[in-house]
């Protein structure tokens, strides 16, 4: 009989100490990822608190709740204008992508040979890694005039409701890839079960699969939306109103992000003219994205843990 010490079962002492090592350059990764973003979080604070000083010297706090704009070299600074115009954009972006990606995903994952698979996937991916640029060229030379404007007679050339487009269309591979790859890890058995019920594709598809993968779709959405928000070269170029913007909900008219903000205010020079609160508003919309995206990224991860299953 051979006896096991507690010695044997701790294994070798070299490979002990190279996954200590492993290990350690682990943690020293993710260690380095926190002490980042604390450090773009400081020196962000520290210019927000210069825009509030220069805001309590001039126009006052009250300027950032107006109806006046964001015209910042003229120091004014609404925030719910750069604000409704993200979430104008970013829902006009989803209602493009969502069924474009999923659609998408649903066919690759569920409905496609594996040679269609294979030379669809990656030509979707490389879709995927389009420039900003060429996409808000696209949306100025055809999907505002020919699309936008021939539907709607009132929309002005540039305006949110293009830009939204293109946005859409742009985030809508990265949905759809995230999204397959979702669907595409849901256990054959469960699809064999369904088919063995009797379920065509099409309900095994929507009943079964869609919601095994649930957790990976939200999590496709979310990474949509992040990126929708982050989009900065379509609005800057296809919204228009590149030097400020009135307050406006109107998606046939030009509008501004914050992401647009932040661009036309500091593009192609280190020094900002203006108002004395022009230069420090760029981190204080900074920081209203950092601590934006931070909360959608937090209350995605808790609906993605509450409808999570696993097989």
């Amino acid at each position: 009989m051979v006896t096991v010490g507690l010695k044997d079962l701790r294994g070798n002492a070299r490979r002990r100490k190279r996954e200590s090592r492993i290990r350690g350059v682990f943690l020293s990764a993710a260690a380095l990822a926190i002490v980042i973003n604390v450090a773009i979080l400081l020196s962000l604070l520290d210019g927000v608190v210069d825009f509030f000083q220069e805001l309590l010297k001039g126009p006052g706090l009250a300027s950032l709740w107006n109806d006046t704009g964001w015209f910042p070299r003229r120091n004014l600074f609404d925030v719910k204008t750069i604000f409704v115009g993200t979430l104008i954009i970013s829902l006009i972006a989803m209602l493009v992508a969502t069924p474009l990606g999923l659609g998408s995903a649903m066919y690759l994952s569920e409905y496609a040979g594996r040679r269609a698979r294979r030379i669809l996937k990656p030509i979707l991916e490389i879709l995927a890694g389009i420039p900003s640029v060429v996409m808000a060229y696209f949306v100025v030379s055809f999907i505002s005039p020919d699309i936008v404007q021939k539907a709607f007679s009132g929309a002005s050339f540039y305006n949110m409701l293009g830009a939204g487009i293109g946005v859409g269309i742009l985030i809508s591979p990265i949905v759809a890839s995230v999204a397959e790859d979702a669907m595409h890890a849901v256990p054959s058995s469960l699809r064999e079960a369904s088919f063995g019920l009797g379920s065509r594709r099409k309900a095994t598809t929507i009943r079964v699969v869609f919601p095994a993968a649930v957790s990976g779709i939200v999590a496709a959405l979310i990474l949509g939306v992040s990126r929708a928000i982050g989009e900065t070269l379509v609005v800057t170029i296809a919204a228009g109103a590149t030097g400020g913007s009135a307050f406006t909900v109107d998606p046939l008219g030009p509008g501004q992000t914050m992401t647009a903000a932040l661009a036309s205010l500091a593009t192609g020079s280190d020094q900002v003219k203006g108002g004395s609160a022009a230069f420090p508003s760029l981190f204080f919309i900074g920081t209203l994205l950092f601590f934006f995206t931070l909360a959608l990224n937090l209350l995605s991860d808790r609906f993605v843990r509450r409808v999570r299953r696993r097989y």
